[in-house]
């Protein structure tokens, strides 16, 4: 068999092949497309057909393979790929929300900040933020009441210093230069 008669035998399927490929797809549009496909491939790998085979049940083979790869196709890029001109506010709020690269620089800083107190300032002020009572630190440091809280008081304003970039006030200024 030359290759244009079984061209004209596969163009002769056209008209069932389409209706098979509307079950798969359920759009027209598509429809055609997958026979043309199907028939594309057909014609192109014709060598492969045995005489003698049922060329329908070939043609419908290749067209059941063809949706299938197409499909899989589909589904792997559409998975990657943002078919919206827009990231809605979900998205964005999801990836704000699971972003730690902001919160790891902030956090840095305050160990800087903290690195940078004095020993008789940084032990009071982690105690008592660690949640120990005035009392308690002044027991533990053997040291007056009110030494604890001037110590405390003392490290607040140095890291309320070191840590002014953070601060309301000055985000205020930074945007509006």
């Amino acid at each position: 068999m030359t290759s244009i008669e079984f061209s004209t035998l596969v163009t002769r399927q056209a008209p069932s092949l389409r209706v098979y490929a509307l079950r798969f797809t359920h759009d027209t549009d598509d429809a055609n497309d997958l026979v043309q496909d199907t028939m594309l491939k057909a014609i192109t790998y014709f060598n492969k057909f045995k005489d003698g085979t049922n060329l329908k049940g070939w043609l419908y083979t290749i067209m059941k393979n063809t949706f299938i790869n197409n499909y899989r196709r589909f589904i792997k890029i559409s998975s990657f790929v943002t078919k919206t001109d827009e990231i809605s506010s979900q998205q964005l709020s999801y990836s704000a929300a699971h972003n730690q690269g902001e919160n790891k620089f902030v956090m840095d800083d305050i160990k800087n900040a903290l690195g940078n107190l004095q020993k008789e300032y940084y032990v009071p002020f982690t105690m008592y933020f660690e949640g120990y009572k005035y009392h308690e630190i002044a027991d533990h440091l053997e040291i007056p009441i009110g030494t604890v809280k001037t110590r405390i008081h003392v490290a607040r304003k140095m890291l309320k210093q070191d840590l002014k970039v953070y601060d309301n006030s000055s985000k205020k200024r930074l945007l509006q230069a």
